[in-house]
């Protein structure tokens, strides 16, 4: 009989909590189509330059569902490579090709290797024993001994950073109302926008260690791969950890309990997750590429990318950074706005 009543209490606890209720049966279906959408994705189609006498390559590419661009000179070709327009670059050395790879996408790597391969069977003479042309590969970034951490280590830091600041800023502001300490600051002459920069100031000393903490780690420590400034890492870090704060404080008004901040998680975060970067974009429908461009972390795993893989300054990421801060401003005006369901009448 005493089980049976607390089994019911239990269940009413749970039918009466709506939002637990939609959590429980609608997230994980929501966060399955979208794995399902991620890795059913269409195939890597590999973005390949050609350049003098290498333009023989091109109906063979071609035919293997690669996109071929023929390039009038050398210099057009690399500059197309650097601002990232082609995966790769096949010139001609004599009769053996060679193939200057953009490097930071292992696999839009092997796509363009394994198109090149089978473009050089297509092209060689009928029952010929002639020994397989073996194609010169070099790397723009990156290198052939790139490891699986050094491709996915700058996407995880941004990952890491948002996800734990997220969620300790979050529940820490939840514990801040619900144990009315919000309720008498509110009370006080202090208007609301200084609350938020308090809070944001206050909690941002402490997202600035962990950023700090967690990228010297990923690089001095585990070696992730690091082919620009430090500095900029830090600087993205920072960024996301701000807009991860703002937005973590802002979802907290609208949970009543820690339980329920956590129920956020799988529908802000593991979607900015499939989204950031960790699966080549182009394989994903449209409308889900253009879903990423609304999410923090896929802007900060592209800066990361940017420095830490293609060692490249403030110029190629300057655009990443700026957006990072819209998003924290954009979510600080919306923290001043939520503090007035929780100011007395």
């Amino acid at each position: 009989m005493k089980i049976r009543a607390i089994t019911l209490r239990i269940l009413r606890q749970f039918i009466h909590d709506k939002r637990t209720m939609a959590l429980m049966f609608i997230a994980p279906l929501l966060v399955l189509s979208l794995m399902s959408l991620v890795f059913n994705g269409n195939a890597y189609k590999p973005n390949i330059g050609l350049t003098g006498g290498a333009a023989i390559f091109s109906s063979a590419l071609e035919a293997q569902d690669a996109a071929v661009i023929d390039f009038p000179t050398a210099e057009q070709g690399e500059a197309a490579l650097k601002d990232g327009d082609i995966d790769a670059l096949i010139t001609l050395e004599g009769t053996s090709p060679a193939v200057k790879l953009e490097g930071s996408n292992p696999t839009a790597n092997r796509a363009v290797l394994l198109a090149l391969q089978e473009a050089v069977l297509q092209l060689r003479p009928s029952g010929s024993a002639q020994e397989q042309i073996q194609p010169a590969v070099s790397y723009l970034y990156g290198a052939e001994d790139m490891t699986t951490i050094d491709r996915f280590g700058p996407i995880m830091i941004g990952v890491f950073v948002f996800f734990f600041v997220f969620l300790i800023a979050g529940v820490s502001f939840l514990r801040e109302r619900t144990t009315g300490t919000l309720e008498r600051l509110l009370s006080t002459p202090l208007k609301r926008w200084e609350i938020v920069i308090g809070y944001v100031c206050g909690f941002g000393i402490f997202t600035v260690v962990q950023a700090l903490l967690i990228s010297w780690f990923s690089i001095q420590v585990l070696g992730i791969m690091m082919a620009g400034s430090f500095g900029y890492v830090l600087l993205i870090t920072l960024l996301l950890a701000i807009t991860a704060l703002t937005l973590g404080t802002l979802l907290s008004a609208f949970a009543g309990n820690e339980l329920q901040m956590i129920q956020f998680i799988p529908l802000v975060i593991v979607p900015q997750i499939f989204l950031s970067g960790l699966f080549p974009m182009d394989t994903l429908p449209l409308w889900l590429q253009r879903v990423s461009l609304g999410t923090p972390i896929y802007y900060g795993a592209q800066a990361l990318m940017d420095i830490m893989i293609r060692g490249k300054g403030w110029s190629a990421i300057a655009l990443n950074a700026y957006v990072l801060v819209g998003f924290s401003l954009l979510f600080m005006v919306l923290n001043v706005l939520a503090l007035r369901k929780h100011r007395r009448m």
